[in-house]
């Protein structure tokens, strides 16, 4: 929107200067936040004698502010080479290579991770190809010179030993105990713990960990030939089940880093064992691929230790926890198998949860042992590896628990929020909502004062039908990721496979709107019917097929209405006169949809579709209401810029 005025790039070092000043000072503060819906106490282990200050919004809209302050002289510059490209009647091109260069972006990414490297070398990346912009600018040396402050602050302040595709990683350990605490982004993550039976345990923190990991194997009748631990993170699972005689062990780590841990860090290195299988991937893509059978499950305790966060989105364990994937796992069962969950139970609503999960994959109540054993607090079994004990329960006390889980809601691929005390978007989030709205109004307007003055109205300007397409977009994106990611596994190759798809889709899609336009009634239509296709369907039956038959079907439920969406935008989007004050709009849009994609707090991402459907025909009302006859010449201009937040 600055498109024409004076020009910040000189700034943009200035800003991620500040940008990484700010994180390091906030890094040295444990902030957390507690109410009825929200405990956020990230277990900062990196600084134990910080202050601590229990407001956690107030950094979280700093660094929205800060970040957002590093991406405007960007925005300025690639807005003037549009523009550039347009005036020349080669829009098309411009935009073209906008989008190849996203698509660069998401492959530095994957490489990033795959290599494993470190926050230097991603702003060394940055910056050296930031200098190519000012590489005939007098402000030159001056941005060498904040540059390379950047990079020194990156390397000087550097915590974490290990990079993952997932966290920053660092080892470390205390008089406590004899193991070795494994620390993600600073916060506890795991212990790699001495509790091998043939060990003499010194520490009596260890020995209770010992012991809770063995008190699955004590309710069994017999020892399991065959098990799966979902979640083996360094090793103890795995350890466990060494020391209990089980003849083969498959054990799934969604971080590589991690599993490597487990073969050099752990006392035990139980990795190494010829009975032990790694593989490397998420547990409930392995469920969804796999067709063994075991004698019994284990799900570790998969990043237990918080509840929902609002520093992240689709978290890891996402679709581990819900009814869906412990139907997935009863079908791997054998006929005597069973399931066994560890878990650090931090509240009584979670354990309702868990325990109406179990009920409703297992159509009984699982056998719970509640016991402080130092990593987590509760044991819950199921399946018939374990209906001896259950026959042994007091059947009074069951139609009990039967009739106060029954108004429990579980956790569920469509709602996977275990962590949520119910179905809605807490206060919490609600209050961070308002004040993304409130700097988004604030920074419209201060950008561009004619966003809000045209045609000499007050918001005589607003382009609604622009709006609700950038909103309906987002929602469609957030429901299309998180989709992909339950049918593909949450790893960094799907997000990379996922974001490039996406990508690679808008492009494909401005190229045809430009070389042969597609009618009206198509692009309206298929945007309707794909977007119906995709509420009807359920996800889960793109599950269970052969890799060409998923990928054509993912392809189907989750690329033709971004396709249409797009194609949709393009027709509407090259009828603009005042295109800088449409794209405007459009990206006002995109940021109230990723906002309201909290919704899905409240009614599940599948309705997200329903929701972007209604915004989509809101548009379409829009359109058919304001339509005109078109201006002279406009029918054979270049369209814009085709497709941004579609």
């Amino acid at each position: 929107m600055r498109v024409g005025k004076a020009s910040l790039l000189r700034w943009w070092p200035v800003s991620i200067l500040v940008l990484v000043v700010a994180s390091i000072g906030m890094s040295k503060i444990a902030f957390t936040q507690e109410s009825v819906s929200e405990h956020l106490w990230l277990l900062y282990y990196d600084i134990p004698h910080a202050p601590v200050i229990k407001e956690v919004r107030l950094p979280i809209v700093l660094l929205f502010l800060l970040c957002c302050m590093t991406f405007i002289p960007l925005g300025q510059f690639v807005a003037e080479r549009l523009k550039v490209f347009r005036d020349a009647g080669a829009s098309l091109w411009g935009y073209s290579f906008d989008l190849l260069g996203s698509l660069v972006g998401v492959l530095a990414f994957a490489a990033a991770s795959f290599l494993r490297s470190f926050p230097v070398v991603w702003f060394a990346a940055l910056l050296l190809a930031g200098l190519y912009l000012f590489r005939r600018s007098r402000h030159f040396n001056f941005a060498i010179c904040l540059m390379a402050c950047c990079l020194f602050l990156v390397w000087k302040f550097e915590k974490a030993a290990f990079y993952s595709p997932y966290y920053a990683l660092s080892i470390s350990h205390n008089d406590v105990s004899d193991g070795r605490y494994i620390l993600t982004n600073g916060s506890l993550h795991q212990y790699a713990a001495p509790i091998a039976l043939n060990l003499p345990i010194t520490k009596e923190y260890d020995r209770t960990i010992r012991y809770g990991y063995h008190t699955p194997y004590r309710l069994l009748q017999q020892t399991p030939k065959r098990v799966l631990i979902l979640g083996a993170g360094s090793g103890n699972d795995v350890q466990v089940a060494l020391d209990e005689g089980v003849e083969q062990i498959d054990a799934v780590e969604i971080d590589p880093v991690i599993q490597q841990l487990g073969q050099t860090v752990h006392p035990t290195k139980p990795y190494l064992s010829p009975r032990v299988r790694a593989i490397n991937t998420d547990a409930r893509e392995f469920l969804n691929k796999s067709t063994d059978k075991y004698d019994l499950i284990v799900f570790g305790t998969l990043d237990s230790m918080t509840r929902l966060s609002a520093l992240s989105g689709v978290r890891l364990d996402n679709f581990v926890y819900t009814v869906d994937c412990m139907k997935a796992a009863r079908a791997h069962l054998t006929p005597t198998g069973g399931v066994v969950l560890y878990f650090a139970v931090g509240a009584r609503y979670i354990d309702l949860h868990l325990t109406k999960m179990l009920y409703e994959a297992f159509g009984e109540l699982p056998v719970s042992q509640i016991k402080h054993y130092q990593l987590f607090n509760t044991v819950f079994a199921a399946g018939p590896a374990f209906a001896h004990i259950l026959a042994k329960q007091d059947p009074r006390v069951m139609a009990d628990t039967i009739k106060t889980v029954s108004d429990v809601e579980a956790p569920t691929d469509d709602w996977p929020f275990l962590y949520l005390q119910g179905r809605g978007v807490s206060t919490f989030y609600l209050t961070l909502i308002g004040a993304f709205v409130l700097i988004s109004i604030v920074g419209v307007g201060v950008a561009s004062p004619e966003m809000f003055r045209f045609r000499g109205k007050p918001l005589g300007g607003i382009d609604a039908e622009m709006f609700l397409f950038g909103l309906a977009f987002l929602l469609l994106e957030t429901k299309s990721v998180t989709e992909m990611n339950l049918v593909w596994g949450v790893t960094w190759v799907t997000s990379a496979v996922v974001f490039g798809s996406i990508l690679l889709t808008l492009l494909l899609s401005t190229v045809l709107m430009q070389v042969r336009s597609l009618p009206a009634w198509l692009c309206g239509g298929g945007l309707m019917v794909s977007l119906l296709i995709s509420y009807f369907v359920p996800t889960h039956a793109l599950l269970g097929h052969d890799l060409p038959a998923t990928l054509l079907l993912s392809c189907g439920l989750i690329g033709l209405p971004i396709f249409f969406a797009s194609t949709c935008f393009a027709l509407r989007f090259k009828t603009r006169a005042a295109v800088d004050l449409a794209f405007g709009w459009n990206l006002i849009g995109a940021v109230a949809g990723g906002l309201l994609e909290f919704s899905s707090m409240a009614i599940g991402f599948r309705n997200l579709a329903l929701v972007a459907l209604v915004a989509y025909v809101g548009a379409f009302v829009i359109a058919w209401a304001m339509r005109e006859p078109a201006a002279v010449g406009e029918e054979t201009a270049q369209p814009e810029v085709a497709t941004s937040a579609a």
